[in-house]
């Protein structure tokens, strides 16, 4: 169980094979930038994931976090001081498509995670969103503590999952060890061909579509702040290293809900705009929509969910992020003509 001497301590993510989870999985293996947080504590890390259909059975076991005695068993054999959770319905369509089977992942999964992690001691750190928040004109940036109002399902599911983590660690008494992360919209590296996995990598598609003449209208409204998935992956690090290096006394007094983003601030079609310069491609065909939410749409999204960082920066959290426009230009070099 949790410790704070200098051996070797045990990360479990969930959600490893995703685009967050893998570079979780990276940062408490050693392979992003080191903090001084993490570089005093000098901790050797041992690392699993959990998935399901991408499962490789040695490195990112094969786990249905829907079954109690699965997510029973692979805390027993791995034995964490830390889960990070990552797993989760995120898209707010393909929720609202399937809202059953998000509700049994995004909120009874996490429940039986946190009840298991509360009675075993381990740290629990559960990915949350921004879109717990209404994001209506003028209320942002929101600082952890502010008043919630999710606008559509996935909000909802999300913020019940973070109910159900505090619920679940007070009452095992544990409530220095069950911990929210919450991050707005992320980006970084996909997999060879599935900008998909990111709402922000997926509009280089739309990019490069515009080039065949396809025409394609872009938000041109809502706020968004995009945040690359290696910071958020170093963060967790970080506050897995704070967590478990405090005193059981001294823990409960931490806060429980954290946030985490970067400040750079775009609409989707000013990220559609940054692309097309750095390829050097026109974007005619990619129409500024700044008409905000169509009142009959199901999934209706917030203006601006800006996140304030003050509770990471109050614990002594390095809260840096990679500028956005020069982590493109790298990323996109290969694709210059």
């Amino acid at each position: 169980m949790s410790s704070t001497s200098k051996q070797t301590k045990t990360a479990l993510i969930t959600g490893a094979t995703g685009l967050l989870g893998r570079q979780v999985v990276r940062a408490f293996q050693g392979l992003s930038v080191p903090t001084e947080l993490s570089s005093k504590a000098g901790w050797p890390w041992e690392v699993k994931g959990t998935g399901f259909s991408r499962a490789d059975g040695v490195n990112v076991l094969k786990v249905d976090l829907e079954k109690e005695k699965e997510v029973e068993r692979v805390l027993e054999d791995v034995d964490p001081q830390v889960l990070v959770h990552c797993a989760a319905n995120r898209f707010p369509d393909k929720v609202d498509a399937d809202p059953e089977g998000t509700r049994l992942l995004n909120v009874e999964a996490t429940r039986t995670l946190a009840r298991a992690c509360a009675s075993r001691g381990v740290l629990l750190i559960y990915i949350s969103t921004d879109y717990v928040f209404s994001g209506r004109p003028g209320e942002a940036p929101y600082e952890a503590d502010a008043a919630t109002g999710p606008t559509n399902l996935y909000g909802v599911t999300k913020l019940d999952g973070e109910n159900a983590v505090i619920e679940e660690f007070s009452k095992a008494g544990k409530e220095g060890l069950g911990v929210v992360m919450r991050v707005p919209v992320l980006y970084g590296k996909t997999e060879e061909g599935r900008n998909e996995e990111s709402a922000v990598n997926v509009l280089l598609d739309a990019v490069l579509k515009a080039q065949e003449g396809k025409k394609v209208k872009m938000d041109h409204w809502a706020l968004r702040f995009p945040t690359n998935t290696e910071d958020v992956g170093r963060v967790c690090r970080d506050v897995a290293v704070k967590y478990l290096s405090t005193s059981e006394a001294e823990r409960t007094s931490l806060p429980r809900i954290l946030q985490f983003s970067a400040e750079e601030q775009y609409t989707k079609y000013e990220m559609c705009q940054l692309f097309a310069e750095i390829l050097g491609v026109p974007i005619d065909n990619i129409e500024a929509n700044t008409e905000g939410n169509d009142p009959n749409a199901s999934v209706q999204r917030p203006y601006d969910c800006h996140l304030s960082t003050k509770a990471l920066k109050d614990l002594g959290i390095n809260v840096s992020t990679q500028d956005f426009v020069a982590w493109w230009r790298r990323e996109l070099r290969a694709f210059r003509h």
